[in-house]
């Protein structure tokens, strides 16, 4: 039988870094499935040119991990394409408030946040993953400002517990960072404040994400274990496991 196979990147107008995590290497032998997790960047820039794309995905859940003050600031998914709208606010230390010294190491920097990320965001992070492991969810699009940092946390965690290796997850990580070129570019023009001075918050290398998986394990043992700690129940992961991969050969 030949294994279904599509395209990870969906080219919106607006939205820059919406994409499919199917089709990666996962658990005995089982491949991640298609067309039932997305990520992507905010997606209040979804316009009627995308309408007709956007709604054929199916799409039922849109997480949304930003802060509330973000979303009033920017909008959200429009209310007509009658999703299921969370918004999961994924807790963490403001960024503009860290220093990035000119000497430091930057993936270090960047793992670093990641792990704020899983401390002190376990709440959201807890119900992202809860409702990633609904089969009735899904389809789901997590997504927050750029689909890069606390997306990729949570798509991260998703993928681990899903048997993905660290190198396809590194991997799906770091093409973010081709994504981000025209989301830059955009921003520039239309929100430039986000970016200048910023400009270290802007790029995705995957040592940085292979820095936080370690960091996640050396602190709770595994990433199965973390997910224990936060809450997640072996039935939730069991559920993951069985709509999200493929059945065993």
């Amino acid at each position: 039988m030949v294994a279904e196979s599509y395209s990870r990147n969906l080219p919106f107008t607006k939205a820059y870094n919406f994409r499919d995590v199917g089709g990666y290497a996962g658990l005995d032998g089982r491949r991640v499935r298609w067309r039932r997790l997305y990520r992507a960047d905010s997606l209040h820039r979804i316009r009627e040119q995308d309408a007709e794309a956007f709604t054929a995905l199916g799409i039922r859940t849109v997480i949304d991990l930003r802060r509330e003050t973000e979303v009033e600031k920017f909008g959200r998914v429009a209310e007509h394409y009658g999703v299921d709208y969370r918004n999961l606010v994924l807790k963490h230390v403001d960024w503009e408030e860290v220093a990035h010294p000119a000497d430091a190491v930057h993936e270090r920097w960047l793992a670093d946040r990641y792990l704020n990320f899983a401390e002190d965001g376990r709440e959201g992070i807890a119900a992202s993953l809860r409702l990633i492991a609904d089969p009735v969810a899904a389809p789901v699009v997590v997504h927050c400002m750029a689909g890069k940092d606390r997306t990729g946390t949570v798509c991260a965690l998703t993928l681990s517990l899903l048997g993905v290796s660290d190198e396809d997850i590194t991997a799906d990580y770091a093409l973010t960072t081709e994504a981000m070129r025209p989301l830059t570019e955009y921003l520039l023009r239309t929100n430039p404040e986000t970016i200048q001075g910023n400009e270290h918050m802007f790029d995705s290398p995957a040592e940085a994400m292979q820095l936080f998986l370690a960091d996640l394990r050396a602190l709770h043992g595994s990433v199965e274990a973390y997910a224990r700690d936060i809450g997640i129940t072996d039935d939730e992961i069991a559920s993951m496991r069985s709509h999200l991969l493929t059945e065993k050969a």
